[in-house]
């Protein structure tokens, strides 16, 4: 119908104006774009074994957590964005634990804990353009928790990271009793805090707990194949005010790094480890990422379009759940305020994460009032 062609048109051109920029975030943020091949022949490595989880000292405390999870998701319902029932928004892996059975208190906090996120690579740079509703926070502060992001530069590696982590945890008023900052790693953001943990030991005792959420714990082998004058053309990003920092960023991401890093530096044993893994079924995946979900399947599909399952998990940590999420639905919100792109390209990026973070901080409360203090 020739009268609605120019608006058609003018959506057109809209969009593929405004996809330009996540195009080369998708592109070059782990080198989804690149040439194989993914994992190169090399004899630098730390010995390696690939086991079951409970092998590597890590803990399924999945029963429990899918509990608080579908309880908050009940309680909340259709009142918060993204509604999904608990079946679909957890993946079932393997065979889960059996229920606990015991009553999931949603009431106020005891502890009040504060959820510590830090970002993924190349946040900064596009920050302003996605403009975070931050409704998040908003909706764990009623039940007494608060939330907050830790500036970290977007494209520096992970010991300049950890550093300016440690500053910003030194930096806090220190309250009495019991710590109460979950540090919450996004994709980068999870090795940068463990570096900083291990790093800096006067930081320990201001923190409650360590999560790593989709964090790329062993890497991603899209780095191997990236340069980082790729991820520095984040910085072109629209509105972007981030700069090149160390120019560390995807070096860093690299799984011979991550894996030698995790050989030399055992984790402090005095902290508490939560691992959230994005494990989305393959439908759940954003078509701008369906090229590096292809790539990264040459290896394993079971990835979230970064990151294989098991190279997100924590070693001796808590493994909570594993979402049927992307790696971008569960913490990058384009839907909440670029409706069009999402609805043409980053098709799979509505996700509960409100009831998200309200049952981490749930779980976590619950597992630490049963520790000695």
């Amino acid at each position: 119908m020739p009268a609605n062609k120019p608006v058609v048109e003018s959506r057109a051109a809209v969009a593929s104006v405004a996809i330009a920029p996540l195009a080369v975030a998708a592109c070059v943020a782990l080198g989804a774009c690149a040439a194989p091949p993914l994992m190169p022949y090399s004899t630098d490595t730390p010995p390696l074994v690939l086991a079951p989880a409970s092998e590597a000292g890590v803990q399924d405390g999945r029963a429990r957590f899918r509990e608080i999870y579908c309880a908050v998701l009940e309680a909340r319902g259709r009142g918060l964005p993204d509604y999904r029932p608990c079946e679909e928004a957890l993946t079932h892996i393997g065979v889960e634990p059996a229920s606990t059975g015991r009553p999931v208190d949603l009431g106020p906090s005891k502890r009040r804990l504060i959820a510590a996120v830090v970002p993924g690579i190349g946040y900064e740079c596009f920050e302003s353009w996605l403009d975070p509703p931050g409704t998040v926070a908003q909706h764990v502060r009623q039940f007494g928790y608060d939330a907050l992001r830790l500036k970290v530069d977007a494209l520096s590696g992970t010991e300049n990271n950890a550093r300016q982590i440690r500053d910003a945890i030194m930096a806090m008023p220190l309250d009495a009793g019991a710590p109460r900052l979950v540090l919450i790693g996004y994709s980068k953001g999870a090795p940068d805090i463990l570096e900083a943990v291990v790093t800096y030991p006067e930081i320990r005792s201001r923190i409650a707990a360590v999560v790593s959420a989709a964090g790329s714990i062993g890497g991603s082998a899209l780095a191997n194949d990236a340069e980082q004058y790729q991820a520095d053309l984040l910085r072109y990003f629209p509105g972007a005010t981030c700069g090149s920092g160390d120019g560390g960023a995807v070096a860093s991401l690299r799984p011979a790094a991550r894996k030698a890093w995790l050989a030399r530096n055992p984790l402090p044993r005095e902290l508490r480890y939560y691992s959230l893994v994005t494990f989305p079924q393959p439908e759940r995946i954003s078509s701008i990422l369906s090229s590096s979900y292809d790539k990264l399947a040459r290896i394993d599909p079971r990835n979230d379009s970064q990151v294989i399952f098991y190279d997100q998990v924590v070693p001796g940590s808590i493994l909570l759940g594993y979402l049927n999420a992307d790696h971008w639905a569960v913490a990058v919100p384009v839907n909440r305020t670029h409706a069009l792109i999402a609805s043409m390209f980053v098709t799979q990026n509505a996700y509960p994460r409100e009831a998200l973070l309200e049952a981490l901080l749930r779980i976590i409360d619950e597992d630490l009032a049963t520790r000695p203090q």
